[in-house]
């Protein structure tokens, strides 16, 4: 293989790692820049070792040897990468799932632009771009309005007494003194209860609520009910 064409694999892997690096970076998510670069340069960086140590140890003896032995370890070494940016909360959510199918696609990315092929791997660049960006949008516009809420994780202190199933019952009443265009889309997915030490009460909600509809809102439906100790609302 002739020096510039190696470099031009090499060019090429870095500017698919680049565009969806960019991507992510600008969506401040774990998975940035120099990670999407590195990992699609160094996939395509193995792929192209892999192929030419095939064309040059190969004797007669040793003919059948695999140009794409080293290859295929790339794909189950980049998902340790991508199981160090899933994250699970302590609230059971889970997230840095797209990041790490990123890493994974980036991969494969520099394993095809390394093998030789060039416009499959740009087509599925821009494929990557769109699954990302475009198509969820068109989806959740015309597809059922379940599509279109996002899930808000709320914990709620409260005084020992009678006032969480008035909690639970404002709730159920489609968001009482919420946007009235969104009333009906607020729904209680999960509950939890406990007891504290010190005598008062902790529920713990998952609600599916409308993904335009401001956190804020909910959190002063809910403080305002009476013996509300504190409320924290996440999403």
């Amino acid at each position: 293989m002739e020096v510039l064409e190696i470099l031009l694999k090499l060019g090429l892997a870095l500017f698919f790692g680049m565009l969806i690096g960019i991507d992510r970076q600008l969506k401040h998510k774990p998975l940035g820049l120099k990670t999407c670069m590195v990992i699609c340069v160094a996939s395509c960086m193995v792929t192209i070792v892999s192929i030419e140590s095939f064309y040059k140890f190969a004797t007669p003896t040793y003919h059948a040897m695999d140009p794409m032995r080293l290859t295929a370890q790339i794909v189950s070494g980049v998902g340790f990468l991508g199981a160090g940016v899933i994250l699970r909360r302590n609230n059971d959510i889970i997230s840095g799932l797209t990041s790490a199918a990123v890493i994974w696609a980036a991969s494969g990315l520099g394993i095809a632009v390394g093998a030789g092929f060039y416009l499959l791997p740009s087509s599925a660049v821009i494929l990557f771009i769109l699954a990302i960006n475009l198509i969820p949008s068109v989806i959740k516009k015309i597809g059922p309005a379940t599509l279109r809420q996002r899930d808000v994780l709320v914990k709620v202190v409260m005084e020992p007494n009678y006032k969480m199933t008035e909690l639970i019952k404002a709730i159920e009443r489609k968001g009482e003194g919420l946007n009235a265009q969104e009333k009906s889309d607020i729904i209680i997915r999960n509950l939890k209860l406990k007891d504290l030490e010190n005598g008062n009460q902790q529920i713990d909600l998952k609600l599916s609520a409308p993904e335009k509809q401001y956190t804020t809102e909910i959190y002063y439906l809910i403080k305002k009910i009476d013996s509300v100790i504190s409320v924290e609302v996440e999403h």
